[in-house]
């Protein structure tokens, strides 16, 4: 199996709270079960309070191991030393991007369930791709519905790269009940936002959804 450029596993993806405090004890709960990678996903905040919370959660998440990407703001990430942006439909050109800021910010991006797209954005540089929704979401419940039959064509699509290769990244209502489901079709990693920071336990949750993933490095006894 090919090294990945993106880690296996539970990719949280933050929900819409503004207080600070409670996001970064969930993120800690989160990273002890075993989530491997954060999005910062704040769509409808002042830039002012997205910037904030990136900048207490950049250095929580290298204190914990938790690889930290910020949605739709590559500049934002830059800034405050994350990881990598994910870029969707409407963003910046992830090529563009990738001829601005060079090799080492990794970059995601959306493909819903369109794997021409997947392609382009392969080729343009990113990292991961990102397939969804997968089911029923909570977040965008009006977004484009994807076939788990989608993910094994994505995974024979990325495994034509060099390695390291990009990942494939699942994501829309994803649960501990559905992720093994998810995880055998083809995902390398899920993004889960809800089954995870608005489950009755956080660990656990995270641990539930890590579990079909054989390295869960970050995972505390």
């Amino acid at each position: 199996m090919k090294a990945l450029r993106f880690p296996a596993g539970l990719y949280g993806v933050t929900p819409e709270w503004d207080d600070t405090e409670r996001l970064m004890r969930a993120v800690r709960q989160a990273a002890d079960g075993g989530m491997r990678a954060l999005q910062l996903r704040r769509k409808n905040v002042p830039d002012a309070v997205r910037a904030e919370q990136a900048r207490a959660l950049a250095p929580l998440c290298r204190e914990l191991g938790v690889v930290f990407l910020i949605n739709d703001d590559w500049r934002l990430a830059l800034e405050v030393g994350a990881d990598g942006a994910h870029v969707g439909r409407d963003d910046d050109s992830l090529a563009r991007i990738r001829a601005e800021v060079g090799p080492d910010l990794i970059l995601g991006g959306s493909s819903y369930d369109d794997l021409a797209r997947a392609r382009e954005l392969l080729d343009a540089g990113a990292d991961y791709i990102a397939f969804g929704a997968m089911f029923a979401s909570q977040v965008k419940p009006d977004t484009v519905r994807a076939p788990l039959s989608v993910l094994t064509e994505a995974h024979a699509l990325v495994e034509e790269r060099d390695a390291p290769r990009p990942a494939v990244v699942a994501i829309g209502g994803i649960t501990p009940d559905n992720a093994a489901l998810v995880a055998a079709a083809g995902a390398d990693s899920i993004a889960v936002i809800t089954g995870l920071f608005e489950a009755p336990a956080i660990r656990a949750a995270a641990a539930a959804c890590s579990a079909p993933y054989s390295v869960n490095r970050n995972q505390k006894p």
